[in-house]
């Protein structure tokens, strides 16, 4: 096993980052070890653990625990994460609200914001976020503003599309054509900073956080303002050439006599907002916390029983190109709503002929509304620690 590391490391150094990069990824997915479960794990020699873990310590991205005594050998004192040993920020900016993250090592969020807005227009949100932002950075002391290692972006790919959903003039929103997001926030925070798909992102944080995605292939499906989604092929993040894999809202859907029109135009929450709004509930409060509303019960019922046939087509044809395990469906809803959604949808899918293709399992997301910022807060921890520099399914598993 030493000899994989090896090669992957290529010279000493570059080894010994590889395996410090193995073993907090461990210890991230399997909690506090002690040395000799680590060496265990790893194949690596206890003093070779040993060294890497005194070196983490000092680093101050792992610590030690009280030790545990157990009735047979020795004493042993697990290593666990710093949780305050890295810190990471993930920005969402969507079609109806930014988001704002400050995450710890576990991922776990220490400061969250939320602004709401009616369309996303270009200065308003740039003005936004540069002063929330700022804001944000200010409030965490000195101390650990050293230990923030960067910043994850999650987005639409295209945010200036689709207008005429959003009864926008598309003049309003062409201004994020040419603009450098990734740029701006640098120059904000002086942090490195990298941009994802916003449904892309979403998948990443159940895959880190949740507990729903234990796929080795798994199609991901996220319904936010607009409907999105991600790809998991062999355990991994797949993102695309382009990193935007998983376009699921871009898929034709519906029979070519009553013309075909895009999965977004059939699936997503905005058309369920309007229709609230329209009925006078809520103002710009999430979609979820409207939903709470009594009144809301039958326009929730109509709007599900509209959007689960296109999803489960959209579902069927994705089952047709890549042999998934299993498909995953998360929303910015409560679980409650959340969970009539996926019945719906379960038993839409029913009524699709699937001859052909394998048996899938359909899941419920676990992380919800805040799954896009979430999973761009991780998404720079992951990149830096993991060992093949890539987003894996935490645990492999088939049971449904």
């Amino acid at each position: 096993m030493q000899g994989e590391h090896q090669t992957r490391g290529g010279d000493q150094l570059g080894l010994r980052a590889y395996n410090k990069r193995m073993i907090l990824n461990l210890i991230r997915q399997h909690g506090a070890l002690p040395k000799a479960e680590i060496a265990r794990l790893t194949g690596l020699s206890a003093q070779a653990v040993s060294v890497i873990v005194n070196a983490l310590l000092k680093e101050k991205l792992v610590r030690k625990e009280k030790k545990v005594r157990g009735k047979v050998g020795q004493p042993h004192t697990p290593i666990a994460l710093n949780a305050n040993g890295v810190l990471s920020v993930g920005v969402k900016i969507g079609r109806r609200s930014l988001e704002l993250m400050l995450v710890n090592f576990h991922g776990e969020a220490i400061d969250y914001k939320r602004f709401a807005y009616t369309a996303p227009r270009r200065k308003e949100v740039a003005g936004l976020l540069r002063r929330e932002l700022s804001a944000l950075l200010d409030g965490v002391e000195a101390a650990l503003r050293e230990r923030i290692i960067g910043v994850g972006v999650a987005m639409p790919g295209q945010i200036s599309a689709w207008t005429d959903v959003m009864g926008l003039d598309p003049a309003e929103l062409k201004d994020w054509d040419e603009a450098d997001v990734t740029a701006e926030i640098r120059e904000i925070t002086g942090l490195p900073v990298d941009s994802y798909n916003d449904a892309t992102a979403a998948c990443a944080a159940e895959m880190v956080l949740g507990s729903a995605l234990t796929f080795s292939s798994a199609l991901y499906i996220y319904i936010g303002t607009f409907i999105g989604g991600g790809v998991v092929i062999n355990g991994q993040l797949f993102e695309g050439a382009q990193r935007n894999a998983g376009a699921i809202g871009s898929m034709p859907v519906g029979a070519a006599k009553d013309g075909e029109e895009q999965l977004i135009r059939h699936a997503s929450l905005f058309s369920l907002e309007n229709k609230l709004r329209a009925e006078g509930i809520g103002d710009l409060g999430m979609v979820a916390d409207l939903l709470r509303d009594p009144r809301a019960t039958e326009t929730f019922a109509a709007w599900r029983r509209n959007a689960a046939p296109p999803i489960a087509q959209a579902i069927a044809a994705a089952l047709s190109v890549i042999d998934f395990e299993g498909v995953v469906i998360d929303a910015i809803l409560h679980p409650p709503q959340l969970e009539a959604l996926v019945a719906e949808i379960r038993a839409a899918l029913d009524d699709f002929d699937l001859t052909g293709t394998s048996p899938i399992t359909l899941r419920q997301g676990s992380i919800g509304p805040k799954a896009r910022v979430s999973g761009a807060a991780i998404l720079p921890l992951i990149r830096q620690f993991s060992p093949d520099q890539e987003l894996l399914v935490k645990k492999v598993a088939t049971a449904a």
